[in-house]
């Protein structure tokens, strides 16, 4: 072999080792985009969020806040939800809410369920291979009676790092971080949980809405929240869930109290049907568009994407399942969508707030038609596809 000869072996060479490290690299940074952002987060937490991406393509799983607590017409029966009385299917994601557990020695949260009820809940629903995400509707940091619909401009300001509230804000912290690190399966992993704080950020009804504070403000809050769960109480099994309210009208607004890449896994946003589907289809149109912007900054930042929350309080339109949810949300590429809690009849106004229907309810045979779709996801679908293992 002559001297041009070995130089173009040596090229040959090069070049293979140069491809092969290029492919090697993109296999990497491929991968790592299918993690979550906590680099150290459990396997059953990594597992959870790369077979979310999976899911997201064969349908979308059906949720439901405080489903094993209570119905409208019964509370606290066990294996019992309204519904798995309609389908014989329990929902595929539970909702659940923390707010009240930053009060001293507070036993309920603000919808009176008994955290440790919750707790009991979680684990049945987690063991059954169901998916839990939970919100906060924490009190106002003011205090004197102050809830999470308080208002007051300067709230988010106080609890940051050097804010006057920012110490009995961490020791809120603690106690939510008390809690998640109680949530054990049967062999004693942490339970992973999609965990959505400042919910409707956007909106401007809550302390942390967007007429509170201000963008870096806002941001700020969220990334010390994630760093003092990680760091400090070192909690890896929380999936973080961005979610704004449905009044954004593109996605750089949708994204504007966005935290960083580095600190969120799930983009989401929430929105409800107040007008009558029968007289128009304003809230098809608007849910669906909105689901198309958001879930294309999912798209281009790689996250997973759900719909947070919606309803129709008390489901008056029987068709409204496959007439109007369906068609809101089209063929966006959603995890899950979650519906609102099965109250009852509320003592604050004296109507039915519910948002599943129960046995009997006029959309009843509409929901059972739209559990039988091929892409909506409940229990027994979601338990098949092994959502916490990296073995499906």
């Amino acid at each position: 072999m002559n001297g041009h000869q070995r130089m173009t072996e040596y090229k040959k060479i090069v070049r293979g080792l140069f491809i092969f490290l290029c492919t090697a690299f993109s296999f990497y940074s491929f991968a790592q985009a299918d993690l979550p952002c906590d680099k150290d987060a459990t396997k059953e937490t990594k597992a959870l969020y790369s077979n979310l991406k999976k899911l997201a393509q064969k349908g979308f799983m059906f949720g439901h806040q405080d489903a094993l607590a209570y119905g409208v017409t019964w509370k606290y029966e066990k294996s019992r939800s309204d519904v798995k009385d309609v389908t014989g299917d329990y929902p595929a994601v539970y909702g659940w809410d923390l707010g009240g557990i930053e009060r001293d020695n507070s036993t309920v949260n603000l919808d009176g369920v008994p955290f440790n009820k919750m707790k009991q809940f979680i684990k049945e629903g987690y063991e059954r291979g169901g998916v839990i995400t939970i919100s906060w509707h924490a009190d106002s940091p003011w205090g004197n009676g102050k809830n999470a619909w308080d208002t007051t401009h300067g709230t988010v300001t106080s609890i940051l790092p050097s804010g006057v509230n920012h110490e009995l804000f961490k020791s809120w912290l603690d106690k939510v971080a008390d809690f998640i690190s109680s949530l054990k399966g049967s062999k004693g992993e942490a339970i992973p949980i999609l965990f959505r704080p400042f919910h409707e950020l956007t909106g401007n009804w809550f302390w942390w809405c967007r007429n509170t504070c201000s963008e870096e403000e806002f941001k700020t809050l969220w990334r010390f929240v994630s760093y003092y769960l990680q760091q400090e109480k070192g909690l890896h099994n929380l999936l973080y869930v961005y979610n704004t309210s449905g009044d954004f009208k593109n996605k750089e607004e949708f994204l504007q109290r966005y935290p960083g890449d580095d600190k969120v896994d799930m983009l989401s946003f929430d929105a409800y049907q107040y007008d009558d589907p029968q007289k128009n289809d304003w809230f098809v149109k608007n849910t669906n568009s909105l689901l198309q912007m958001a879930g294309e900054a999912a798209n281009e930042k790689n996250k997973l994407f759900a719909f947070g929350e919606t309803g129709y309080e008390a489901i008056p339109y029987a068709n409204w399942w496959t007439n109007t949810l369906l068609k809101a949300i089209g063929d966006n590429k959603i995890s899950y969508v979650l519906l609102w809690r099965n109250h009852g009849l509320a003592a604050w106004n004296g109507k039915m707030h519910y948002y599943a229907p129960y046995k009997g309810q006029v959309s009843e045979n509409d929901f059972v038609q739209f559990y039988k779709l091929p892409t909506t996801i409940f229990e027994k679908e979601a338990a098949a596809e092994k959502l916490y293992s990296n073995g499906n």
